[in-house]
C-alpha cells in the first residue's frame, strides 16, 4: 500500500465551501444592523451635507444650485457693497457652546459622582429603588420639565416669592434668561447620564481593596484617589461623553430658560430652519458640530489605544 493511501490528501474544496459559507452567514446577520444604521444614520448626514452645498430659497428648503455660502457665513458676512467682511458672531456661539457643555459637564460630575458611590454602596435591593428614583424624570416630556424650571425662575416665581415673602429680598432677583439658568437646566436634564454609567463602574469595586487601603493607613482622600478613581474611571469617562455631547446640542433648555440673548448652537440650527429658513446654513452648523463631536471622540479614542500599547509594552 503507497503512503498516498494511507494519508489521503485534505479535502481543500470542502473547507473553502465551508469558509465562504461561514462568512456568509455571517454578513448575512450582520446585514439588518448595517441597514439600520445606513439608512437612519448614515442617510440622514448624506441629505445634510447636500443641503449645506445647495442654494437657499428664501421661501424655506434649498435650490438646486451649488453654493458655499453657507459655510463662509460661519465666519464672514456679506456687506452693502458686495464685499465680504469676518464676522464673529457665529463663532461665539460655538464657543459658548463649548465652554457651556463643559461647565454642565464638570457640574454633573460633581452632583453625580458622589450620589453614583452612595447608590453603590447600599443593598442591592436599596440600589434598585435608587435606580429607579433616578430614572423617574425620565418618565416626564422634557419641554414640560423645562417649563416648570420657568415658573420656579422667574421674577414673580416660587423662588422669588419665598425669598422675598421671608425678608431676604426687597426686589425680585434676575435668574432667569441667564447662563446660569441653562446651565441649571443642563445639569438637571443630562445629570442622569452621568450618574448611571459611574454607578455601573463602583458597582463592581472590590470593596476588600478600600479596606486593604485602610489597614495601610491611608486616609480617605488617599483611598479615593488611589483607588476609587482609577477603578471609576471609565464609567467617568462615558458619562461626560453622555453629557458633554447631547449639551452641546441642546436647544430646549437654552432657547426656554436662556432667552434669544443666550444662543447656543444647537437653537442656532432650529432657528434655521425653523424661522430663518435658511436650510443650508443650518445644515452647514451641523455638520461642524458633527465634526467637532467626532474629532473629540477621535483623539479621546487614539489617546486610550495609544496607553493600552504602553501598557501592554
Amino acid at each position: 500500500m503507497t503512503i498516498d493511501a494511507k494519508f489521503p490528501a485534505p479535502k481543500l474544496p470542502q473547507i473553502r465551501r465551508s469558509a465562504d459559507s461561514d462568512f456568509f452567514n455571517r454578513w448575512a446577520r450582520l446585514f439588518p444592523s448595517l441597514f439600520i444604521i445606513g439608512f437612519f444614520m448614515l442617510a440622514p448626514i448624506l441629505v445634510v451635507g447636500t443641503y449645506s452645498f445647495l442654494e437657499a430659497d428664501p421661501y424655506g428648503g434649498v435650490r438646486p444650485n451649488y453654493s458655499s455660502a453657507a459655510y463662509a457665513q460661519l465666519v464672514f458676512e456679506e456687506n452693502l457693497d458686495g464685499s465680504w467682511g469676518f464676522n464673529p458672531s457665529y463663532v461665539k456661539i460655538l464657543w459658548r457652546s463649548i465652554l457651556i457643555a463643559g461647565i454642565s459637564t464638570a457640574l454633573c460630575l460633581i452632583v453625580g459622582f458622589p450620589v453614583a458611590y452612595y447608590m453603590a454602596r447600599q443593598p442591592v435591593d436599596k440600589r434598585n429603588f435608587l435606580v429607579l428614583l433616578i430614572t423617574i424624570p425620565f418618565w416626564t416630556n422634557l419641554l414640560i420639565r423645562t417649563y416648570c424650571w420657568i415658573l420656579i425662575l422667574r421674577d414673580t416665581g416660587l423662588v422669588n416669592n419665598s425669598l422675598i415673602s421671608a425678608g431676604i429680598l426687597d426686589a425680585p432677583f434676575k435668574m432667569l434668561y441667564t447662563n446660569g439658568a441653562i446651565l441649571l437646566g443642563l445639569v438637571y436634564t443630562f445629570v442622569p447620564f452621568m450618574i448611571l454609567p459611574i454607578y455601573a463602574s463602583v458597582e463592581r469595586l472590590d470593596l476588600r481593596l478600600l479596606e486593604a487601603g485602610h489597614d495601610l493607613y491611608a486616609t480617605r482622600w488617599q483611598v479615593m484617589r488611589e483607588i476609587i478613581l482609577p477603578l471609576a474611571k471609565p464609567g467617568i469617562i462615558a458619562g461626560s461623553i453622555l453629557v458633554f455631547i447631547p449639551c452641546i446640542g441642546a436647544f430646549i433648555a437654552p432657547d426656554l430658560l436662556g432667552g434669544s440673548k443666550k444662543l447656543m448652537i444647537g437653537s442656532l440650527i432650529q432657528l434655521q430652519f425653523s424661522s430663518s429658513r435658511n436650510w443650508p446654513f443650518g445644515a452647514a452648523v451641523t455638520l461642524v458640530l458633527l465634526a467637532f463631536v467626532l474629532i473629540v471622540l477621535m483623539i479621546y479614542a487614539m489617546k486610550s489605544s495609544g496607553k493600552k500599547d504602553l501598557e501592554a509594552a
